[in-house]
């Protein structure tokens, strides 16, 4: 029996890469998926190799960037199979340039893709877990969302999906504090995985490797990790961020008060650089930005 039996899950951008690998294995431990992607072409692909393994899927192509198509999926997904018990947000876009040649619709159009994109559907789910535990109702439910390394750490040329990856990290802290009272699990994985996005800045360092040997960037090593998160197991884990590669799990640590230095009254202006000076060399390094 998996460990996913009797769930139903919405997986956004589910029509290949991380989406499709997520879709795939939750449907394996016995989940009713909803493959949501744009490309409905793709949604239907992957529920015809969930429904070929015995599994049951739905494909829709609904936007999740406004509430009512994200609204459409929720009822879709209810009218197929009852309650929604876990949503993936997975689905993303990249503009990627540099900071100074970064147009206005390049920034909107990934905040838009990948913060409202995690909004919508999340706050229809959440609504209504809400109303259920306020009406004495058991709720398990889980919301898994996708951050990045280059919102943890930052990435060259990526400032707009950076900064929103950074965003989805904090958002995931606070609907974690908001909604675990009312039995909901929030955490966000920051995947390193071969996927459309990926390959052409990274394909020749994420390709297959030619031996046969263990392929660490297949995007169904994060499956796993996705799967529990998205079951009842996991309920004891919530405002956690993974980084997830290969085999390697990792916990992410946050920003967090460091060194700090308090002169009991307003600082001179011109004695601010050296106390600056003095917690910056006790501070321990952030990681470098990717590409720099």
């Amino acid at each position: 029996m998996g460990i996913c039996k009797g769930r139903t899950v919405i997986v956004t951008g589910a029509g290949g890469g991380l989406g499709r690998a997520y879709a795939l294995a939750l449907a394996e431990q016995g989940a009713a998926v909803v493959v949501n992607d744009v490309r409905e072409d793709a949604a239907r692909a992957v529920c015809e190799e969930i429904a070929q393994a015995g599994g049951r899927a739905l494909a829709n192509a609904d936007d999740i960037t406004r509430m009512d198509t994200a609204q459409r999926i929720v009822d879709a997904a209810q009218e197929a199979f009852g309650t929604v018990h876990a949503l993936v947000n997975n689905a993303g876009i990249c503009r990627d340039r540099m900071f100074t040649s970064m147009t206005e619709d390049d920034w909107d159009a990934v905040m838009r893709v990948h913060l409202r994109g995690h909004f919508c559907l999340a706050q229809i789910l959440a609504r209504g877990w809400r109303d259920a535990a306020k009406a004495g109702t058991p709720v398990a439910a889980r919301i898994v969302n996708t951050s990045s390394g280059a919102g943890l750490q930052g990435s060259i040329g990526q400032s707009n999906y950076g900064a929103a990856k950074a965003g989805i990290a904090a958002l995931t802290l606070m609907q974690s504090a908001e909604l675990q009272r009312y039995g909901v699990c929030v955490n966000a994985l920051a995947p390193a995985a071969r996927t459309a996005m990926t390959e052409a800045v990274f394909a020749d360092v994420m390709k297959k490797p030619e031996d046969g040997g263990f392929d660490a960037f297949d995007p169904a090593n994060v499956a796993p990790l996705v799967v529990w998160l998205a079951s009842e197991a996991s309920g004891e884990v919530t405002g956690q961020v993974f980084e997830v590669s290969g085999g390697m799990i990792a916990v992410a640590e946050g920003w967090r008060t460091g060194p700090s230095v308090d002169r009991g009254a307003r600082w001179p202006a011109h004695e601010v650089g050296a106390a600056v000076a003095a917690l910056v060399e006790q501070a321990r390094p952030a990681q470098r930005v990717y590409g720099s």
